[in-house]
């Protein structure tokens, strides 16, 4: 379990996380929701150890992340940010083995290859695992940069706006990915999400955010409500059911 306590986050005067208590990772795919500014990836920056709290604290199954060995806590958390760019130039197979190194410390054992052979063929990659990442499509490099999350072989995995600068066909394969990674490989998603729709079709909970504070934390079906998305957002959206799904529609 991942359990924030009245953690706080402060740049200068401006509070961007004030207060938050939550607990994550007890079911498989959550999704984190909000306007911009709702303190969203400062919440993962808190739990991966990437920003410091001004007060409260972050566990993560009973470890303390303040002080846990970075080793194991990256054996049982992964974190993949938004800002996700490497400068030198890897190929998939590259980027992939990077996952083994809290485990292999950089000398890959046979465990190790078998794992980052799996992370490459769950994700479709086999055929562009010598290709370079620049040479690949958007939808590609990030499905690349999943493989290498999923070689880390965590119990939880943290994914900052994953669908960012994405077009609709891949956004839709990330999202069936990443549910695929809960339902099949037991994996606990945490996923910052602009998109409502997404989040409602693919995630079992929905936690709402804005102005550093969690203003809704429900299943998913109950998050669409437009009362309550009324509330996250500052502006009236219309739901719908489709098929038995529902929906936001942002433009009525």
């Amino acid at each position: 379990m991942i359990a924030l306590d009245s953690a706080s986050k402060r740049y200068g005067s401006q509070t961007v996380l004030d207060d938050v208590s939550v607990t994550l990772g007890d079911e498989g795919v959550t999704a984190l929701i909000g306007p911009n500014g709702a303190g969203k990836s400062t919440l993962f920056g808190l739990v991966g150890r990437l920003i410091k709290p001004e007060a409260g604290s972050v566990h993560v199954d009973g470890m303390d992340v303040a002080t846990a060995p970075s080793h194991q806590l990256a054996k049982i958390l992964a974190v993949l940010r938004q800002d996700n760019h490497i400068a030198a130039r890897l190929t998939v197979q590259d980027l992939v083995e990077f996952g083994r190194f809290p485990h292999s410390k950089g000398r890959l054992t046979i465990v190790d290859r078998e794992h980052i052979d799996r992370a490459i063929e769950y994700l479709a990659l086999g055929e562009f695992r010598e290709r370079f990442l620049d040479e690949l499509s958007g939808g590609q490099r990030q499905r690349a940069f999943i493989a290498m999350v999923l070689a880390q072989d965590t119990k939880y995995v943290l994914l900052d706006e994953p669908l960012n600068n994405l077009d609709l066909k891949h956004m839709t394969e990330i999202m069936k990915l990443i549910r695929r990674m809960a339902d099949e490989l037991g994996k606990r998603v945490i996923v910052v999400l602009h998109d409502i729709n997404f989040a409602a079709t693919y995630a079992d909970r929905i936690v709402a955010m804005r102005d550093g504070r969690i203003i809704a934390d429900a299943p998913a079906d109950e998050i669409m409500d437009p009362a309550v998305l009324e509330q996250v957002y500052g502006t009236t959206v219309d739901v719908r059911e489709i098929d038995g799904q529902k929906l936001a529609l942002y433009y009525s």
